[in-house]
């Protein structure tokens, strides 16, 4: 079967060179977004909803009026962090965005597999205390934690090229992955509050990017995501 005219077209701009100033990979996901019925940009939906669901843990983990129960945040974190996120996620691999599409799936899963330790049916938190009530449980959250410190760090080496908005994101949250580990570690209250502290620099910073993000030129103003903590490029060959 003989290709239409919008796929000879597509084939056609596959093989086009990207405007001065913007890499490959931007356009190809710009061009990707253009070509698949005018979908929206779903990075401002993952960002506000991991965003917000990390500004309320972290205050709590910080001690903010008192509070140390964390529960309140279950529904959040089930929903927002969660669900939409995790729903962001899957609409970056329709518009061929692979970095936005693993980070918000793999964080709107962090916070779905957070939310279930602390819903009584799930029976995680009653094993431990069968098992073993002097200390099992705080070490295991340290690894689980220590795990997604190293998943964040990851993420910090891909976006370390990308811009300094998302660099930034990502440094910031390792650093507060580490302390909340370190915390269920040693017992530390300080180096809980420490880590609520960073979670709360690290919200603002996803705030921010998906402001950016979300802001088009049709708006009043727009805000820059910022260049790459990395120039792309080697010597002796263009930059991409």
């Amino acid at each position: 079967m003989a290709p239409s005219d919008i796929e000879k077209a597509e084939i056609v701009n596959a093989n086009q060179p990207p405007p001065h100033g913007m890499s490959r990979d931007s356009f190809a996901t710009t061009r990707s977004r253009s070509a698949t019925h005018h979908l929206g940009n779903p990075s401002p939906l993952g960002l506000f909803s991991f965003a917000s669901t990390t500004l309320i843990l972290s205050l709590y983990n910080t001690g903010a009026r008192h509070i140390n129960t964390p529960n309140a945040v279950v529904g959040m974190a089930i929903f927002c962090g969660g669900l939409a996120q995790l729903l962001a996620g899957m609409w970056e691999f329709a518009v061929g965005n692979t970095f936005g599409a693993t980070a918000f799936s793999s964080y709107g899963a962090f916070w779905l597999s957070y939310a279930t330790l602390f819903i009584p049916s799930s029976g995680i938190a009653a094993a431990y205390e069968a098992a073993d009530p002097a200390g099992q449980e705080p070490s295991a959250l340290g690894i689980y934690l220590l795990t997604w410190m190293l998943v964040s760090f990851f993420f910090f080496i891909a976006s370390v090229r990308k811009n300094l908005s998302f660099g930034a994101l990502f440094f910031f949250l390792t650093l507060t992955f580490l302390l909340l580990a370190a915390q269920n570690f040693t017992g530390s209250v300080n180096v809980g509050k420490a880590g609520g502290v960073l979670g709360v620099i690290t919200a603002f910073i996803a705030y921010y990017a998906g402001l950016c993000t979300l802001l088009s030129p049709d708006d009043l103003f727009t805000l820059p995501l910022g260049v790459a903590l990395v120039a792309k490029g080697h010597p002796g060959r263009e930059a991409e």
